[in-house]
């Protein structure tokens, strides 16, 4: 489907001019001759573009430039203006409220229509499927901007602090960050800073807020990392225009083969002769470039914080310009720094020049063909560096990848070897612990069977203190035993899945509870029809751990109660009983991890252990939720092979 572009002039030579241009382009054209045309456009029709006239009849262009980025449709559309009057200040204003570039008339259509297509290309899909992180400790402010983010169709999220706002990028990389200069704690500079120093973060868009109105503080934000400023006296359509901007600009296009330019390069000129610069600028502009004059240091230094530049030309030889000064601040400034840079004097300052840190010098009396033939050498050098710094990062990025991944599969190959050789010990360990349980077993059974015999031989009488408390280790350690054996036999060899009736088989193990206890009375329910492909005899040691703890807690409960059912995903054994802190569930499965006193509630302290080994070995998981005192509910799952 075509792009469409809206074009605002009162011009109808201007009009006709680009909708051809961007007709042959492929782009599809609304035409308003006026600002209430464009109104009128900006509510009944979607575009991708808009070219604005700065000078309408009824309207300023940079006013319906404004409308255009806190309209809920079109904030994130590219925009353009277009001037006769190209000085920088107006250049500013229309940069400053929005505009993604300023066409200076005369200009070529068919270079507004590549930078266009190139401004949709870095736009990607546009911010409204982005997210932005605001970093403020002003309440009333964060809610100020986040609404007017969502209303452009930004996900917000929100920090009161630096710090929170670090937690919150790291937890969730977004896609620009918009920070207050100020904050309690650390501040912005440093948010910044911490930002471009993590590796998963260093990419991500910075807006820094400021309230001063200095260009000192400027160099300072643009010199900890920041993308762009914006002023917290200004607009705030501007930080939508800003923030438009900078993410467009993080997309990583790449940059047009070498040779001559067409179009888009920018060159600043820095010089109070008029005359001059009118020279320079007509013979730039039949080289393909687009010149911008700015008469003194500080218009030049606004509009480099704005919209930096593919060179920069200025005057050492005007007392006004102080171009030497300008020199050594532009290379003071992280993101301007490699810009290059041409002195341009009366004289011999060629050495002046050089240690202000500029790339070359061009003396009035060589003409300005000679001067273009400067600019020309040094932006095909620019791009040719930046081409060969593109291409060694890919070479660096495609060596950490291949080292990454030498790293991944050695990892991988020692975890192997690790997990092998702790099967093997874990086989060991299982062999181990059930030929001891049988060694244990025979002297266990003599000293179990004669404590039996000494409590039949005092019947009639009270048995002595002794004999019980033989009588009781015995037994104690006789479950234990039983217990490591299960917990043996859960950890070894293959499960054999068969069709299981659940139901059935925890009524069997409710019954045994029954008779072994008869003494007490326990409601029991069990929901009828749960079947599983299961290990059928695995399975029943889960059901008698599980059903045997919940008839064991219950035991001081006034009604106990028991129920054994199946959810919408999961298998339960829900009871009444004393129940446990629900921060310590995990606690439960670890070998011997207890809970509660074994004189209060006894146990061997392996049976939650065994439960989580079956059901591991079936693909399932089983987990505990319960409060002191509010019961307990155990959970486990048997899905198919």
């Amino acid at each position: 489907m075509a792009n469409t572009v809206l074009i605002v002039d009162d011009s109808l030579t201007v009009r006709m001019d680009l909708h051809e241009a961007f007709e042959d382009g492929g782009f599809r054209t609304v035409l308003c001759a006026s600002g209430a045309d464009a109104r009128t456009a900006f509510e009944a029709e979607q575009f991708d573009v808009a070219l604005f006239d700065v000078l309408l009849p009824d309207a300023d262009g940079v006013e319906l430039l404004r409308e255009l980025r806190v309209h809920p449709r079109h904030a994130g559309v590219v925009a353009l203006l277009l001037s006769s009057e190209a000085e920088v200040s107006d250049r500013l204003r229309g940069l400053r409220h929005g505009a993604d570039d300023y066409v200076g008339k005369p200009y070529d259509a068919q270079a507004v229509v590549a930078r266009s297509r190139e401004l949709l290309q870095r736009g990607g899909d546009g911010p409204a499927e982005r997210s932005v992180l605001v970093i403020d400790d002003s309440l009333t402010f964060r809610e100020e901007l986040r609404l007017l983010l969502s209303t452009a169709g930004y996900e917000v999220q929100t920090a009161a602090s630096g710090e929170e706002g670090l937690r919150s990028a790291a937890a969730r990389p977004p896609s620009a960050i918009i920070v207050d200069g100020v904050l309690p704690g650390i501040d912005g500079a440093t948010v910044i800073r911490r930002v471009r120093l993590d590796a998963t973060l260093r990419n991500v868009p910075c807006l820094l807020l400021t309230a001063a109105d200095d260009y000192a503080t400027e160099l300072q934000i643009l010199d900890a990392g920041a993308d762009a400023f914006v002023r917290k006296q200004e607009d705030l359509a501007v930080v939508l225009a800003k923030l438009a901007a900078v993410l467009r600009k993080s997309t990583d296009t790449p940059l047009p083969a070498a040779g001559p330019f067409h179009g888009q390069v920018k060159v600043l000129l820095v010089d109070a002769d008029r005359a001059f610069l009118d020279e320079a600028a007509e013979l730039l502009r039949e080289e393909g470039y687009e010149p911008v004059a700015a008469p003194d240091a500080d218009d030049a230094l606004a509009m480099l914080a704005v919209q930096p530049a593919g060179c920069v030309v200025l005057a050492v030889d005007v007392p006004g310009v102080d171009g030497l000064a300008l020199c050594s601040r532009i290379r003071s400034v992280p993101g301007l720094r490699d810009m290059p840079v041409i002195g341009l004097g009366a004289g011999d300052a060629l050495l002046d020049c050089l240690a202000a840190g500029a790339d070359d010098y061009v003396r009035r009396t060589d003409g300005t063909n000679t001067l273009r033939a400067h600019i020309r050498a040094h932006i095909r050098r620019q791009q040719l560096h930046e081409q060969n710094r593109r291409i060694r990062d890919e070479l660096v990025r495609r060596e950490l990848e291949a080292a990454e991944e030498r790293a991944a599969r050695q990892v991988a190959e020692t975890r192997a070897e690790l997990v092998e050789e702790l099967e093997w010990r874990n086989r060991e360990l299982e062999a181990f612990s059930g030929s001891v349980s049988h060694d244990l077993r025979s002297p266990l059974q003599t000293i179990l069977s004669f404590s039996e015999l000494l409590l039949e031989e005092q019947t009639g009488r009270e048995p002595t203190d002794l004999v019980l408390r033989i009588h009781k280790a015995a037994v104690r350690m006789n479950a234990l035993i039983d217990a490591l054996l299960q917990l043996a036999g859960a950890n070894r060899g293959q499960i054999q899945r068969t069709e299981v009736d659940l139901s059935a088989l925890a009524a069997d193990v409710v019954e045994e509870l029954r008779q072994r206890d008869p003494a007490r009375h326990v409601d029991i329910t069990v929901e009828a029809g749960m079947r599983a492909s299961c290990d059928g005899e695995l399975v029943r040691a889960v059901l008698i751990n599980l059903v045997g703890n919940a008839w064991k807690f219950t035991g001081r409960t006034p009604s106990p109660r028991i129920d054994i059912g199946c959810g919408p995903t999961a298998f339960y054994i829900r009871d009444n009983g004393a129940g446990f802190p629900a921060d310590r569930a995990d606690q439960l499965f670890r070998p011997f991890g207890r809970l509660h006193d074994s004189s209060d509630f006894p146990g061997t302290g392996i049976g939650l252990t065994t439960v989580q080994r079956i059901v591991d070995r079936h693909g399932g998981r089983v987990w505990a939720q319960s409060e002191p005192g509010h019961g307990a509910t155990f959970s486990f799952t048997l899905p198919d092979a």
